[in-house]
């Protein structure tokens, strides 16, 4: 167990290294607040789903189909269960902070924070579980995300079925289910661009980690129970519900990297665009970046022990 602990404790400070620079970028000003969502566009529309699609672009297995719809369901599960969860536990006078520790509770940054480690960590087939993590995530952001954020009418069913994770798993499934081959230049490109996964969303939480100018947002204790829910309680009872589940091996440990992932930081977009409160969205954001790298390699080390 220690041995694993210290895996995942590398590729996690590999990871927070990354930050740093993003940190260091952003207090020099070499990139400014403007550029962010440029930078975070570019992830979502191209580089996140070269990294789906790459991930199922592989020969075709029965068994790993079979698998993913286990992830499916699991994933499905423990989105309801957070949700539940967070209503039962998270209450607040002021309803617009409410709505962002609820949001923040209950969504991983499974995509900026997830691939990156389970490609490190696992390999292709730890990223083809945890692409059907995010199209179930997206699945959840774009219709309870957006209700709780904004209210029932807000709800897009278009926007449910294209948006870039959906995209990719879609465009990815054609791929692994037709066994078409790609020309080696395009699949070189895929390749190029998915490794942009790792570096760039790590500057982008390099830029919130840049906006704690104190930690006195701590003394409200509403935030820490937030935090404490995303970052420990959550993930243990996801990852001991699917152990008792009978889920093992990489599925376990790729669903597990996911859930444990600190906030989503598309967090703070659904707060600028619906309304609510942005400060406070930013500060759980960057607060949950920071506590879990010491979180993730305790979370991801229990998983790996289990599996």
């Amino acid at each position: 167990m220690i041995e694993h602990f210290f895996v995942v404790f590398e590729q996690v400070i590999i990871l927070f290294l990354l930050i740093i620079i993003g940190f260091i970028v952003f207090k020099k000003n070499l990139i400014s607040e403007a550029g962010i969502p440029a930078i975070n566009n570019f992830i979502l529309f191209i580089v996140t789903p070269c990294v789906i699609m790459q991930a199922f672009y592989r020969e075709y297995d029965a068994q790993m189909l079979s698998s993913l719809a286990v992830t499916f369901v699991c994933a499905i599960c423990i989105h309801i269960g957070s949700i539940v969860l967070s209503h039962l536990l998270i209450h607040d006078t002021d309803i617009s902070k409410e709505r962002v520790f609820r949001f923040s509770a209950v969504f991983p940054n499974c995509g900026y924070m997830g691939l990156p480690l389970q490609l490190a960590i696992l390999g292709n087939e730890g990223v083809f579980f945890g692409a059907t993590y995010i199209a179930v995530f997206n699945i959840f952001s774009w219709t309870y995300g957006v209700a709780l954020m904004g209210g029932r009418r807000e709800i897009s069913i278009k926007k449910v079925l294209i948006n870039p994770g959906i995209i990719g798993v879609v465009l990815g499934l054609i791929l692994f289910f037709t066994q078409i081959k790609l020309p080696a230049i395009f699949a070189s490109v895929f390749s190029h661009l998915s490794a942009l996964n790792t570096p760039l969303p790590m500057v982008i939480i390099g830029f919130y980690l840049a906006g704690i100018t104190s930690f006195a947002v701590l003394k409200n204790w509403r935030l820490v129970l937030t935090l404490c829910l995303k970052l420990i309680i959550f993930p243990l009872l996801a990852i001991f519900s699917l152990y008792f589940m009978g889920i093992r091996g990489t599925m376990l440990v790729s669903i597990a990297i996911s859930a444990c992932a600190p906030t989503a930081a598309n967090t703070v977009m659904f707060a600028t665009r619906f309304g609510t409160d942005t400060t406070l969205a930013s500060s759980i954001v960057s607060l949950s970046s920071l506590f879990s790298i010491l979180t993730m390699p305790i979370n991801i080390t229990l998983a790996m022990s289990l599996a």
